[in-house]
């Protein structure tokens, strides 16, 4: 018997607007709220479904110089340009931590400063 991932916690400053620009990202809803935490996933599959929820707790702890794990995203409906200017518009940053340039990905910020990337390929929505 092996474990799912069935959740990614992140700890940041404001956790209601780090939930709708993942929503945004994901096509995610908000699944609950408890103790000023917000969990996002699925609007149909909720926790426990196919893909992890992400939960977002607030912390007053500044955030480590660099995170140990990303998120990486794939486009489902739109190729990379066009879904980087959607995510740009959703309130994504471009960040630099040191890339070529010749990468196939993009390397992002969520509003907290939280790298990601942007991959190439697209997938179909699950």
């Amino acid at each position: 018997m092996a474990c799912r991932i069935t959740e990614l916690v992140l700890d940041c400053r404001d956790p209601e607007r780090l939930a709708a620009f993942w929503c945004d990202v994901l096509g995610f809803a908000v699944l609950d709220r408890l103790e000023g935490s917000v969990r996002i996933g699925p609007p149909e599959g909720g926790f426990g479904g196919l893909q992890p929820t992400l939960v977002f707790n607030p912390s007053v702890e500044p955030r480590p110089a660099k995170l140990r794990l990303h998120i990486d995203v794939n486009p489902t409906d739109r190729d990379q340009a066009d879904e980087l200017v959607r995510l740009l518009a959703a309130g994504a940053t471009r960040a630099d931590i040191g890339q070529t340039g010749h990468e196939p990905w993009i390397v992002l910020a969520d509003p907290e400063g939280n790298e990601f990337c942007l991959l190439h390929h697209r997938l179909a929505p699950i």
